[in-house]
This record gives C-alpha cells, sequence and structure tokens, in this order.
C-alpha cells in the first residue's frame, strides 16, 4: 500500500502531518485517487481528520468539494451535501 508521504500533492513538504489542514488542503486539490482512497480511509478510524476535511471543504475552493461532502456523511459526519462552497477562481 501506498503512503499519502509519496503523493504528488505534498511535492512542497518534507513530511506528512495530517494536523495541518494546508496539507489536507493539497491532498485533497492535488492528490491521486489513490491518495484520496488513503485519506478516505483514515478519515473513516479518526473523527478529528473528518472534521479538519470538512472545514478544508467548506472553507478552500476545490474542484471535487461536493464529492468530499458526500465522502463524509457516507461516514458519518453531519454535512450539508447541499450547501454552497467557495469556487475555484476561473470556473
Amino acid at each position: 500500500m501506498r503512503s499519502l508521504r509519496d503523493s504528488r500533492a505534498l511535492w512542497n513538504r518534507n513530511a506528512l502531518d495530517l494536523r495541518s489542514e494546508e496539507i489536507i488542503a493539497q491532498i485533497l486539490d492535488r492528490g491521486e485517487i489513490w491518495a484520496w482512497r488513503e485519506l478516505y480511509r483514515l478519515a473513516g478510524e479518526d473523527a478529528e481528520l473528518r472534521r479538519r476535511i470538512r472545514r478544508v471543504v467548506e472553507r478552500v475552493p476545490l474542484a471535487c468539494g461536493h464529492f468530499w461532502l458526500a465522502a463524509l456523511a457516507n461516514l458519518g459526519e453531519v454535512v450539508d451535501v447541499g450547501m454552497a462552497l467557495p469556487e475555484e477562481q476561473g470556473t
């Protein structure tokens, strides 16, 4: 199994720290599908990680924000999957 440390999304990082919302945002926005799967798996085991992911999705313009809200809802988080999310520049 690949480690999130190997994700190309972390090209400018020396370490993986999922307590950092900035690192989570990089994975959500630029990560590979395998990295998303690993983040989802970890979030399934960690309620605090799920809350951090939700905060990122609600505040950072991401291409797949509603996808992540649905994924969090599937993990048991209470989210509004129809909420307005920040939009990416140029969309």
